[in-house]
């Protein structure tokens, strides 16, 4: 792993142990396919990274800046993982957000790993919290994710289905949903809960997907169920359950339609 730490555009060694990050989880994060020295998502990236700023309140460094740093970091790497995490920064004991903050952020380079073609999903018992003030930013409050992730290890699976606390078809722990019924490809909403995936976000523009309130009888019936993710791409889910689904032409178009705009997602068989 290559790694660098950052106060605005003063380079550091170690992150402090009053940084607001570690203590409560003030910030934000964005985990970017790396594409031969490129990251070909950033855009859609850095937009959701401006509106979970505007929501929290934390400081964005230039722009201009990190995107330097970021191609100092990901030249010559033909594949991997870069993760983006930028912090309120350091703050004394309590809630209360300091005025004077600098913010903290990180690059962190990873190895992009392999995965199964098709996955194996569990349902899992840990529910996601309904709050539109957090909905669709990806912060770092993720203790639902990582309980609903030690669940999918549990089952022997390869992801999770999580629901939210009415008990509606939400996300997967680390992807967006996708359920294929009637012709058409299906997202549950991410205004009540979950993120809003930047892939997510491409399908709908794209008029591949519309968002659709799910219940638990859509998703048993499904013709043909995936997730997705700027890491992963689009995935097929083989099973839910006792619930199994074959190959299915629509999602094998779905993805050729990917790798058409994204040539990084042209072998699907990779995850975060």
């Amino acid at each position: 792993m290559t790694y660098a730490g950052y106060i605005g555009r003063e380079c550091v060694g170690e992150i402090s142990v009053a940084n607001r990050g570690l203590n409560y989880g003030d910030g934000l994060f964005e985990t970017m396919r790396v594409h031969r020295g490129a990251l070909p998502l950033w855009p859609r990236h850095l937009a959701r990274l401006r509106d979970g700023v505007k929501r929290l309140g934390i400081a964005l460094p230039d722009p201009v800046f990190i995107e330097a740093r970021i191609e100092e970091t990901i030249a010559g790497t033909e594949a991997g993982v870069l993760k983006l995490l930028l912090t309120r920064g350091d703050g004394g004991r309590g809630y209360a957000p300091p005025v004077d903050a600098q913010p903290v952020w990180t690059l962190a380079l990873h190895p992009l790993p392999s995965m199964p073609a098709a996955l194996r999903l569990h349902l899992c018992e840990t529910r996601l919290a309904i709050q539109p003030a957090l909905a669709g930013i990806k912060h770092c409050n993720r203790l639902e994710q990582v309980l609903a992730r030690a669940e999918v290890e549990r089952a022997g699976c390869e992801e999770g289905m999580m629901r939210d606390t009415e008990g509606r078809p939400a996300c997967a722990t680390s992807a967006n949903l996708l359920v294929y019924r009637d012709g058409r490809w299906l997202t549950p909403p991410v205004e009540r809960c979950g993120v809003a995936g930047v892939l997510r976000g491409w399908l709908l523009e794209q008029g591949l997907a519309e968002v659709a309130d799910l219940t638990a009888n859509d998703v048993e019936c499904a013709d043909a169920l995936a997730l997705c993710n700027a890491v992963r791409g689009i995935l097929p889910v083989s099973m839910l359950g006792a619930r199994a689904w074959a190959a299915h032409p629509a999602i094998t178009d779905l993805q050729a339609r990917l790798a058409m705009a994204y040539p990084m997602f042209s072998n699907p068989a990779v995850a975060a």
